[in-house]
């Protein structure tokens, strides 16, 4: 729409130009001499199929197959967004979520649901979860070690160049990116709608039917259209845990170093307080439980 209407101004300002035995060598466009219909039409032509440069192309999802498996990952505009403990995560939120600080971030991929025990087994051709009555069910007992094992698999399998996601995306987001509605948690304030955590699983009894992680996408999605990632598995991000700084900052990745590997959005046997969007958790990179699995960035 907006180069329709330059394009038409432009039309309006040509004919404007035209006087009986009048030539205006500026608007003589195809350089014949004369500004004439031709110039208004080859003008036209190239204002519409040229690129502007505040000209945007939003990113579009992209679906993947491996082995017979097929996944989705979201595309997700970059923008600015406030990192951290923000009002509505509430008063009690931990120190080493703040200082709140502004972070942009460039466009990126995420995995519509957490990586799926049918996935790991179709890149692996194995299973390590504890839970494994349903090939939905996440994957879990996975260490960030062994996930970056799978992705080099699943790379070599695609010939893309899937990763985990850094914490500040995680956070973006699980926060409903620059579609965000300032919820609590991710995609509501209502953390029944959308996560499986301790108070929300079938079952809270060892061993019966319903206890453990739950099938994914089987809860609300959030503003993007990403399932659980508030609860049900917790999810390793790329980055080392380091405290946060007050500085804005462009596409964070963590400490260059450290100990400990962060994890986000709480798991199925945690309480809401660790669903929260802004909540941090870390360990020791080789960790591995059946609460811990992952979601792929792009």
């Amino acid at each position: 729409m907006k180069k329709l209407v330059i394009s038409l101004c432009v039309l309006l300002l040509m004919l404007a130009s035209f006087t009986a035995g009048t030539v205006y060598p500026r608007g003589d466009v195809d350089q014949n001499g004369v500004v004439d219909i031709k110039d208004v039409v080859t003008l036209i032509d190239y204002l519409l199929t040229e690129t502007w440069p505040n000209d945007t192309v939003e990113p579009t999802d992209m679906t993947f197959t491996v082995n017979g498996v097929t996944f989705t990952m979201v595309a997700v505009e970059g923008g600015t967004f406030s990192m951290g403990a923000t009002s509505e995560q509430g008063l009690g939120a931990n120190d080493w979520e703040r200082p709140v600080h502004y972070v942009t971030l460039s466009d990126f991929s995420i995995g519509q649901t957490e990586v799926t025990q049918e996935l790991w087994q179709a890149v692996m051709g194995s299973n390590p979860s504890y839970y494994t009555s349903d090939s939905q069910l996440p994957v879990e007992r996975v260490s960030w070690n062994s996930c970056q094992d799978f992705i080099e698999q699943l790379n070599q399998l695609t010939g893309e160049t899937f990763r985990l996601p850094t914490e500040a995306e995680w956070e973006f987001a699980a926060r409903g990116g620059n579609k965000s509605q300032k919820y609590r948690y991710s995609g509501s304030s209502n953390i029944q709608d959308v996560a499986w955590f301790w108070n929300s699983i079938p079952s809270q009894q060892v061993g019966t039917l319903g206890y453990g992680t739950q099938p994914v996408a089987t809860k609300a999605p959030n503003e993007l259209g990403l399932y659980d990632m508030s609860g049900n598995v917790w999810e390793w991000c790329q980055d080392w845990y380091g405290t946060y700084s007050s500085d804005d900052q462009i596409n964070p990745t963590g400490p260059s170093w450290g100990s400990f590997r962060i994890f986000r959005g709480g798991s199925w046997s945690r309480s809401s307080e660790s669903c929260r969007v802004a909540y941090r958790n870390y360990t020791y990179p080789s960790t591995s439980d059946d609460t811990m699995g992952f979601r792929l960035a792009l």
